[in-house]
């Protein structure tokens, strides 16, 4: 059973929020340090918007979508498993 075109257009439109929204919390972050930041929130963003994304793209068979969703997911990952790996070192060292 597959699902209507409609409900692939909102999950289309979901990932897409998402993915905007890493750029809002960046912008608000940046702003109100008044030097450019990136927070840890931006990652998550867009981890969650590529990945819907991701499963939008496969649906629509777009194999250029994919392979920029699918590499986006794993930069992002990446970024993330440094953060936490930095936060480790830190809190073991205090």
């Amino acid at each position: 059973m597959s699902m209507p075109e409609s409900y692939w257009v909102v999950i289309g439109l979901a990932g897409q929020f998402f993915f905007t929204m890493r750029f809002v919390v960046q912008w608000i972050a940046t702003e109100r340090s008044r030097k450019s930041i990136i927070p840890e929130s931006f990652w998550y963003f867009s981890i969650v918007g590529s990945l819907i994304l991701l499963a939008y793209s496969l649906y629509r068979k777009d194999p250029v979508f994919i392979l920029g969703q699918a590499f986006g997911t794993t930069v992002y990952l990446r970024n993330l498993y440094f953060i936490n790996k930095h936060k480790e070192k830190k809190h073991e060292s205090a």
